[in-house]
């Protein structure tokens, strides 16, 4: 796929983020290709690493994980030694949603369910502030969700 994606491709991934679970066939037809194509198409997709998984997306509140926290993490020295160590502690949490790596005020950024303030209380004491190098956490309560985890606009 080095010439990039075509029209259909975008549209097979636009309809795969609004639905992973969409039947081949209703897929094809919505594409105006053979189911047959629409496979071949979807799979070299995922072979080229356009689609690295498909998932269910669960509410959090339905699973008791209420709580939406972001952390601001800043680390208490800027080596490779250091970020790596971080990163894999950080990988074996898993309340921690994401973990960015960023430029500005703060080395990473942390998204975190938990089920309500005391438990991310509890996580923090135990866990975050015991991650390698930490030097200083900021800890933002996220009070809406007003987009969350948006489809990609291709």
């Amino acid at each position: 796929m080095a010439d990039g994606l075509d029209k259909i491709d975008r549209k097979i991934l636009r309809l795969l983020q609004a639905d992973g679970r969409m039947a081949n066939a209703d897929l094809a037809q919505a594409v105006n290709v053979s189911a047959a194509t629409c496979h071949r198409r979807t799979q070299r997709l995922v072979e080229a690493g356009y689609i690295r998984t498909v998932r269910a997306v669960l509410d959090p509140d339905k699973v008791d994980l209420g709580a939406l926290v972001v952390v601001g993490v800043v680390l208490d020295r800027s080596t490779p030694e250091s970020f790596a160590a971080f990163e894999r502690a950080a990988r074996e949490i898993p309340a921690i949603l994401d973990c960015h790596l960023v430029a500005g005020d703060f080395d990473y950024f942390l998204k975190i369910r938990v089920r309500d303030m005391a438990d991310f209380n509890r996580l923090h004491a135990a866990k975050l502030i015991a991650l390698p190098s930490v030097r200083q956490t900021r800890t933002f309560f996220v009070m809406k969700n007003v987009i969350d985890n948006a489809p990609f606009d291709i």
